[in-house]
């Protein structure tokens, strides 16, 4: 059985790492109330975006462009987005691990697919597994700005045009609640499936032509799929930080709860032993 002095140093030491955990706790709501905020403020700029791209090239005869069209696949590509740090529940494992059973079941060597990391996380693994990562970034700050992901995003899109891969997928957690977040994935590029998310086209007059306006705007709007899935992401993040950290606290409450009653008992045991052993010894005189 455990000393008193050995249950007394589990209580502080349990009690001190409570209020870690709290304190982030408190710190991943307030970053998770900001980047949510982020992301739905994003959200009229993308419709936006999205209804003009797809106008654009949807409604005109004479609009093409390469990211338009499908090609033979003979190698894709993955933006992986995670964190740079744990202590996020199940946040970074289940991207991982759906990227990576997408991946055994539809290549069956490393040579058919590149990975570009956004986040330690995904950079520490994926180099792990042997996979070839094109590109990366780490030290996103928790409430990023498109400077600081314009650089990889253009080069993403860039290799597609080069055809360095011959299609693009993008797997990110989604935001839905401070207690709810889902893996999701999206085909990136082609924009083959590019819709403004009703029957009617908007229609516009433009100048010069459908295809140098599509030149501009397609890299963009592609750029800009990643970074509002960047946007989403920091939200789930600070989201599954928040829950795991109140989970921990919650945890370390029960175990300080324990190890007094455990306390209590010890300390009772060797009460009741001191006063038998004064009347036995008081006993011993008579």
């Amino acid at each position: 059985m455990a000393s008193l002095r050995d249950i007394k140093n589990r209580i502080n030491s349990t009690k001190k790492t409570s209020q870690i955990t709290k304190a982030m706790q408190m710190v991943s709501a307030a970053k998770m109330s900001r980047a949510e905020m982020n992301a739905k403020s994003f959200v009229p700029y993308m419709e936006k975006i999205q209804d003009v791209t797809a106008s654009i090239a949807l409604g005109s005869a004479d609009a093409s462009h390469p990211m338009l069209v499908s090609r033979p696949v003979k190698k894709t590509g993955y933006v992986v987005i995670t964190s740079d740090r744990g202590l996020a529940g199940a946040y970074n494992s289940s991207i991982l691990k759906a990227v990576y059973q997408t991946i055994q079941k539809r290549h069956k060597s490393n040579d058919e697919y590149v990975i570009i990391a956004i986040g330690r996380m995904a950079l520490d693994f994926f180099k792990g597994k042997g996979a070839n990562v094109i590109l990366d970034i780490v030290g996103v700050a928790d409430q990023p700005s498109f400077a600081e992901i314009k650089d990889i995003a253009s080069k993403t899109v860039g290799m597609f045009s080069d055809e360095n891969f011959d299609e693009l997928y993008i797997y990110y957690s989604h935001y839905i609640s401070a207690i709810s977040q889902e893996v999701t994935s999206k085909k990136i590029l082609p924009l083959t499936e590019i819709t403004n998310g009703s029957d009617k086209l908007t229609s516009y007059e433009f100048e010069p032509s459908a295809e140098e306006i599509l030149k501009v705007l397609l890299p963009q709007y592609a750029e800009s799929l990643i970074y509002g899935a960047l946007l989403d992401s920091k939200a789930s993040e600070h989201a599954a930080r928040m829950t795991a950290m109140k989970n921990a606290t919650d945890n370390a409450s029960d175990l300080i709860n324990q190890l007094d009653l455990s306390y209590n008992r010890a300390r009772q045991a060797a009460i009741t032993q001191e006063i038998t052993e004064i009347v036995g010894g008081a006993a011993a005189l008579e």
